[in-house]
């Protein structure tokens, strides 16, 4: 064989290599990528919700980390991997006590060891004034 040729298919191999390997990444894929709380009671303005999530991925699921992008917002999530075709969930609680009303908007960073490493999910909803009466108490 030519060097030529053997650079040729060894370039091949190694892009189907590549390819092969692209395809075993876990896939994380959630049920809904946002929750609208709607309307907060201001007297009680805490509230939680669970994004749930599944491996439609080739390898085993794990998530490193959650972020969220405030203090008012928390989040727990499953911390053993997750088997290709497995469920796992994200725990988010806002406690908007204190807060300013009006419309919230948080975002929550996962990051995992699928091939986009990175996803986000967020949560929404709007924080109602207090009545009046209450206002000057």
């Amino acid at each position: 064989m030519t060097k030529k040729t053997l650079l040729i298919l060894s370039l091949l191999c190694l892009m189907f290599g590549i390819e092969a390997n692209a395809k075993k990444f876990p896939v994380l894929k959630f049920e809904k990528t946002t929750i609208d709380f709607g309307e907060l009671n201001p007297d009680d303005p805490q509230v939680t919700c669970v994004f749930k999530f599944t491996n439609v991925g080739k390898s085993k699921l794990i998530i490193n980390q959650v972020k969220t992008s405030c203090g008012c917002t928390t989040a727990d999530y499953t911390k053993d991997p997750i088997s290709p075709g497995g469920t796992g969930y994200i725990t988010v609680k806002y406690d908007g006590t204190g807060n300013r009303p009006g419309r919230i908007m948080k975002g929550i960073q996962v990051f995992s060891n699928a091939k986009e490493g990175m996803s986000r999910i967020f949560i929404r909803g709007e924080l109602k004034s207090l009545p009046r009466e209450q206002k000057h108490k």
